[in-house]
């Protein structure tokens, strides 16, 4: 173990405590208590994953890059509720398992355990952290990393192998890919600490790659994306100055470095294989699109996003009332003069934006964040106390609110009623894992998206605390597989 290793102190961060506190045991319930009613159309699926670690962590924790991921269910139907937990076991957490502790350290420390270890295969090697996003795609459930190999689940949440699509995708793909929900199409991105540092892949709705890894041309350095967006025509990636720094990180200083004078770039990349495009403007970054779409059919793209004024990595919160900060933004990006145009569409401190799934590509009525009330003190990064609903219909964004009061709330997902697949309906309702500040508690909320303001029509009683954590998802019934 290296000295970096020996000196970390785990009990002095703080996504590693409170509401963000990991969890170990794996829990399977049947009947949950439930205050209000589950609404009886409901049947399917809620999954969300989030950082983990199985162990305490040696050598660093980087919140929310670091950590194992643990799926966290709740199976809905006929007006009752199961839960099921399980952690994601990657080759690196079944040999730290063996061990009866730590082995890897956070991606700050760069300490990896050795031959005598772990074996030769896992020796010296970084360890898989699908921890971030979860999605079902052609039949598959994915736990997925920041940039890596997602790991394919079964139903039940068991951790079946490490999905490389046929061989077709060695390097992986990065969180948060995005599905034409006309086409069926998945489209992904990966970046790396090496040539080429960017690349992007479609995947056809019966799960093969239709085109592999194909660079972009114009990204020349290893750099940090952690979302993307897509529109009819293209794929959409902002490439903030986040640079890694490997030299610096193996000299004890900062993995990823800041380096506003760069500037932000946006690139829209043809689904059909034509030249990418390039558009500039002054250092931004995000986190999360809310979605994207064209304009007209040879046109701008619009581009809506949760705009910070950089990129900010652990405890500490940015002042959402600070002149820099913008909130919740949309882009209007020129393909033709490579400019962006923003504009700001609410100030207050929001993340994790969703939409109805079904209108990824096209406009939106509706999207729905995660929020900061301005009633809590102490929230940390990644942690909110109300959820926030945007119309964007009209000239201008009206939005409702609803604060949590003592709970601390997590990202806001989508479940159409079933019917007919429009999208952007009025007929559905909005879902999210909550805990309790006071007693710690979790539970499950279902919010109707005709009154989201007024607040959970049910309350599911989780019999285990869930941490804080990232993104989830919605599987109808009817294709989820569950099994219970």
């Amino acid at each position: 173990m290296n000295a970096q290793a020996a000196t970390f102190d785990p009990s002095r961060v703080a996504h590693l405590t409170g509401r963000f506190a990991p969890v170990t045991e794996e829990v399977d319930e049947a009947a949950l208590q439930v205050v209000g009613e589950i609404p009886a159309d409901l049947d399917g699926s809620y999954v969300r994953n989030g950082p983990n670690p199985r162990f305490t962590p040696i050598g660093s924790y980087l919140y929310p890059i670091d950590g194992d991921g643990m799926l966290h269910s709740v199976r809905v139907s006929q007006g009752s509720a199961g839960y099921r937990n399980r952690f994601v076991r990657t080759p690196s957490l079944r040999a730290e398992e063996r061990a009866g502790h730590a082995l890897w350290g956070g991606v700050e420390s760069l300490v990896t355990p050795g031959p005598e270890e772990v074996g030769p295969d896992l020796a010296n090697t970084f360890r898989d952290m699908p921890d971030i996003n979860v999605v079902r795609h052609a039949g598959r459930l994915l736990a997925l990393a920041e940039s890596g190999c997602p790991f394919l689940m079964s139903p039940e949440l068991e951790t079946l192998r490490k999905e490389t699509f046929g061989g077709r995708l060695p390097a992986g793909i990065t969180a948060h890919p995005k599905i034409d929900p006309v086409t069926g199409e998945m489209a992904v991105f990966c970046y790396a600490l090496e040539p080429p540092f960017l690349t992007w892949s479609l995947i056809g709705p019966d799960g093969t790659v239709r085109r592999g890894p194909t660079p972009v041309a114009g990204a020349d350095r290893p750099v940090m994306i952690h979302d993307m967006a897509l529109t009819e025509r293209y794929l959409v990636l902002v490439l903030a100055p986040a640079f890694f720094d490997i030299e610096a990180a193996m000299s004890g200083g900062a993995f990823i470095a800041w380096r506003p004078e760069e500037g932000t770039r946006a690139v829209l990349i043809p689904r059909d294989g034509g030249p990418v495009r390039w558009a500039h403007d002054d250092a931004f970054w995000l986190w999360h699109t809310v979605n994207a779409y064209d304009s007209a059919p040879d046109g701008d793209v619009v581009l809506e996003y949760v705009q910070w004024p950089s990129l900010t990595l652990g405890p500490a919160p940015l002042d959402a009332g600070s002149g820099t900060y913008k909130g919740l933004t949309r882009a209007v990006i020129d393909p033709v003069a490579g400019t962006l145009r923003r504009t700001q569409l609410d100030d207050r401190r929001i993340e994790l934006p969703r939409i109805d799934d079904r209108m990824t590509g096209r406009p939106h009525r509706r999207s729905a964040v995660a929020a900061d009330s301005g009633r809590t003190a102490g929230l940390l990064s990644g942690e909110y106390d109300a959820l926030r609903w945007y119309d964007h219909r009209g000239s201008e964004t009206a939005s409702q609110t609803w604060n949590a009061g003592d709970l601390s709330v997590g990202e806001p997902v989508f479940a159409p009623a079933p019917g007919p697949d429009g999208g952007d309906s009025d007929g559905g309702y909005w879902m999210t894992f909550a805990t309790d500040r006071t007693d710690g508690t979790s539970w499950f909320l279902i919010i109707p998206d005709q009154d989201p303001a007024s607040g959970p029509v049910a309350r599911v009683r989780i019999p285990v605390r869930v941490p804080l954590g990232l993104h989830g998802a919605w599987l109808p019934a009817e294709d989820d597989g569950a099994t219970g």
